[in-house]
């Protein structure tokens, strides 16, 4: 008896810490890879990630934050719905990313191979894109070097699907 508890009292404790690891995005395995229903774009020629989505200020200003990996069929999209001036800094992330930045269905601008800000003083890191704010409806971050990979380009349209819709 005393055997079965503690066995399923650690499974229980397995279960949630992985659960709350995968919530957090931590070193599990990229969250996208756990969820089988997520949203996607096609970029470009047919180019699909799975994305995770950023649509309250609290999660916007989260975004990748502190990810060591970001699988090349990952990202992340940031809704801005309305369209509004925005820009972008690496503070926090540890890892190097693409960033598309969308308007009108369209990718107007992007910043490749970002790298992450080293800088524990925020006000240190550089905004992307440079030069000031840029107005979109959505910023779509991928694996640093994605964009080039598969040939994704400034102008090229941008297609939003939701899984059973």
């Amino acid at each position: 008896m005393t055997t079965k508890l503690k066995t399923d009292g650690k499974r229980r404790i397995t279960s949630a810490l992985i659960l709350f690891g995968l919530l957090l995005g931590a070193n599990f395995g990229f969250v996208c890879r756990a969820l089988a229903a997520m949203p996607t774009v096609t970029l470009g020629k047919g180019n699909v990630v799975k994305l995770e989505v950023a649509a309250s200020q609290q999660e916007i200003q989260r975004g990748l934050m502190f990810r060591t990996t970001l699988p090349e069929d990952c990202g992340m999209v940031f809704l801005f719905h309305p369209a509004r001036g925005v820009n972008f800094w690496m503070y926090h992330t540890l890892i190097p990313l693409d960033m598309c930045f969308v308007r009108d269905g369209k990718i107007i601008k992007i910043c490749h191979d970002v790298p992450p800000c080293r800088s524990e003083n925020k006000e240190d890191c550089p905004l992307y894109p440079s030069g000031g704010e840029i107005v979109v409806s959505e910023v779509i971050e991928l694996k640093a070097g994605y964009a080039k990979k598969h040939g994704v380009k400034e102008g090229d349209a941008v297609m939003f699907s939701i899984p059973g819709q």
